[in-house]
């Protein structure tokens, strides 16, 4: 088998996270008296945040900041007064109470038993350690690897190197990364010396000079690529 080790990034990856994060905010402004929160706010809170999420790609903040300043900013500029300390931590419990699998995913880890299975994601341990847990992926992965327990986030070489060194892998050509993030888990796996394949279903333009290995829009997709490898090697 080409790649019998796949680490898998987490959310718009194996998880539907516009979903997931729509909902926990919804159920988030609703407990604290605001109903339309979602539609008076997303459009801000998601700008913010994508804002703070590439300051940690690029080391310029750290996760426990992240929290707390995507709501300080949102409160701020919307002139709400609300605790952004607690409010951050109630939207992490919330989010770990979403489970959103993207379409075709159990059917593609069905098909893949040969194979190893990781997950490295940028993510919150506790958020993501709940969601894997309460969903039908709970026994698949070998590993669940976080930003937040390693010290390091990805693009970043070390936490792959972590990741490697936690599955007892020497062989990087055995290693395939799957992302939906161009930045940084394509450009984290291509920086580490690994294959990557983008998931990319919505068809997006790569208009960066980051280049993976693979390209898929579905995870059928995927399953070609990984056969085609097997009958190659064979």
């Amino acid at each position: 088998m080409r790649y019998d080790v796949l680490l898998f990034d987490l959310d718009d990856t194996l998880f539907d996270f516009g979903i997931t994060e729509k909902n926990a905010l919804h159920h988030l402004f609703v407990e604290y008296g605001l109903p339309n929160g979602v539609s008076d706010y997303l459009i801000s809170y998601k700008a913010i945040s994508k804002v703070l999420w590439n300051d940690l790609e690029h080391g310029r903040t750290s996760l426990a900041e992240l929290k707390v300043e995507r709501f300080k900013r949102l409160f701020l500029e919307q002139a709400l007064d609300l605790d952004a300390e607690v409010i951050g931590q109630k939207y992490l419990e919330n989010l770990g109470k979403e489970v959103q699998l993207m379409d075709g995913v159990e059917e593609m880890i069905a098909n893949l038993s040969g194979c190893r299975f990781a997950i490295l994601t940028n993510g919150f341990k506790e958020v993501q350690h709940a969601r894997i847990g309460g969903s039908s992926l709970k026994d698949v992965f070998e590993a669940i690897i976080t930003s937040e327990e390693t010290g390091y986030q990805k693009p970043q070489s070390e936490i792959f190197e972590y990741t490697l060194d936690k599955l007892q892998i020497l062989d990087k050509s055995r290693v395939l990364m799957i992302g939906d993030s161009l930045s940084s888990d394509i450009q984290g796996g291509n920086n580490f010396g690994i294959d990557t394949c983008w998931f990319n279903p919505h068809m997006k333009k790569n208009d960066t000079v980051i280049q993976p290995t693979y390209e898929i829009q579905t995870w059928s997709e995927f399953l070609d690529i990984v056969k085609k490898e097997v009958v190659e090697v064979n």
